[in-house]
């Protein structure tokens, strides 16, 4: 069982659980959640799943927006697959799911502060304007980057550089990162520094699966080496480029960039300051 006495951390049962969708949306699997919520039978736990679908509809939001229908391949003895219908859930679906389940469940009691807290976090964000969500999205970038490249360090690699290049190369139809900077016409800037949040978000994608993905090897005592690691890195960059291109929207390197993060911090600074200096009166 997991330990959740730092709830709120990046690193509990619910965050590790979370996934990330081709448009960098976060996501949670249902029979994941099921397990992490000490339900120990997807039939006992559909009906919370009902309940927390009707709180959905009477709350006046689109259910399906927030508990989407997948087919899922479970396993049901012997090794034999069975196709089964599965759910989606945005984290505004974890938190009614964790309103309704059994109260008396200590991961339960704990999801219901815990989803409560991120879903404002989350609607709060939703509601800022797009510089402001440029900012915390490249926050979260760096900080992801930071984290994989831990977790690349942990599977052998060594030469980093090569390492995220290969990741570039295989969403940005094989430009390495100074053949991105020399087709967006950015200098020395690094790329992510001038990226829009649509750009950010697929980044983080690309960033978060490849370390989830490199994280699975290492519980398995599965030590990639530096070829096998890029390669990851390369191969998980594709198919965040062909998600893009088959949900119809512009390719990375053709998304313009924006002004330099540090120039918008520096901006929204200034903006601040503005806002917070008294106001002179005229006599």
């Amino acid at each position: 069982m997991n330990d959740l006495s730092t709830s709120f951390s990046s690193k509990n049962p619910f965050e590790e659980s979370k996934k990330i969708d081709k448009n960098g949306n976060e996501y949670w699997i249902a029979r994941e959640l099921m397990k992490i919520f000490d339900y120990s039978q997807w039939q006992r736990f559909i009906p919370v799943i009902d309940k927390a679908r009707q709180a959905c509809t009477n709350s006046g939001k689109n259910v399906d927006d927030q508990f989407i229908v997948v087919d899922e391949l479970i396993e049901v003895g012997r090794g034999a697959l069975y196709k089964t219908k599965g759910y989606h859930l945005t984290r505004y679906a974890c938190y009614l799911i964790a309103q309704n389940g059994n109260p008396s469940k200590k991961f339960i009691a704990l999801a219901q502060t815990y989803f409560a807290i991120q879903t404002r976090r989350q609607e709060a964000f939703d509601q800022l304007p797009e510089e402001e969500r440029r900012l915390i999205k490249r926050k979260h970038v760096s900080d992801h980057n930071i984290e994989l490249g831990k977790v690349a360090g942990d599977s052998g690699v060594e030469n980093f550089g090569y390492f995220h290049n290969k990741g570039y190369e295989g969403m940005y139809a094989g430009k390495n990162k100074m053949q991105i900077q020399r087709y967006k016409g950015i200098g020395d800037d690094n790329p992510l520094d001038r990226a829009g949040t649509v750009e950010l978000a697929a980044n983080d994608f690309r960033i978060t699966q490849t370390a989830q993905k490199l994280s699975s090897h290492l519980k398995n005592n599965e030590k990639l080496g530096q070829a096998k690691a890029s390669q990851t890195h390369y191969d998980i960059g594709k198919i965040t480029r062909e998600a893009m291109g088959k949900a119809g929207n512009p390719m990375p390197e053709d998304l313009k960039p924006e002004i330099h993060i540090k120039d918008l911090k520096k901006k929204k600074k200034l903006e601040r300051e503005m806002r917070d200096r008294p106001q002179l009166g005229l006599k």
